[in-house]
C-alpha cells in the first residue's frame, strides 16, 4: 500500500465515524450538493444511509465516488442493483448503476465542485436512473 493510499483510508474511515455522523443532518436538503444515499446491505441485509456527492444528469443521476470504486456502499448498490437518493428533499429510487467516464460524469457537476473532484482526483463515477412511475 502507497502513502497516499494509507492517508485515503485513513481519511475515509475518520469521515465514516465522524464526519458523515454530522453531514447526514444537513445533507439530501434543499441547498448544497450533499445527498444522503439508502442502500441495503448485500450480506446483513440492513438498511444504511451515507451522505454522498450528487448531482442530477439526464434521466438519473451521477454519484462521485471520492474513495473508489471499492467501498462497501458501491458493492451494495452493485448487488442490489440499485438504492435510494434523498436530493433537495425529494426521494427517488435510482436502478441500472454503471460506471462512467470521468470527463463526462463531471459535466453533470457545478464549476466549483468539478474543480474540487479534479484536485481530490476523484476518478470513479457511477451513473443511476430514476425509477419512472
Amino acid at each position: 500500500m502507497t502513502l497516499k493510499q494509507a492517508i485515503r483510508d485513513r481519511v475515509r474511515v475518520f469521515n465514516k465515524h465522524v464526519t458523515n455522523k454530522l453531514l447526514i443532518h444537513i445533507a439530501g436538503k434543499s441547498f448544497g450538493h450533499f445527498a444522503i444515499l439508502g442502500h441495503t446491505g448485500r450480506k446483513t441485509g440492513k438498511r444504511y444511509q451515507i451522505p454522498i456527492i450528487a448531482e442530477p444528469s439526464g434521466q438519473g443521476f451521477v454519484i462521485a465516488l471520492t474513495y473508489g470504486k471499492k467501498v462497501d456502499w458501491c458493492a451494495n448498490v452493485l448487488a442490489h442493483g440499485g438504492c435510494t437518493l434523498r436530493w433537495k428533499n425529494q426521494e427517488y429510487t435510482l436502478t441500472q448503476p454503471e460506471f462512467i467516464d470521468p470527463e463526462i460524469a463531471l459535466q453533470a457537476f457545478p464549476p466549483f465542485i468539478r474543480r474540487a473532484l479534479r484536485v481530490a482526483k476523484t476518478e470513479d463515477f457511477l451513473r443511476l436512473q430514476k425509477l419512472l412511475s
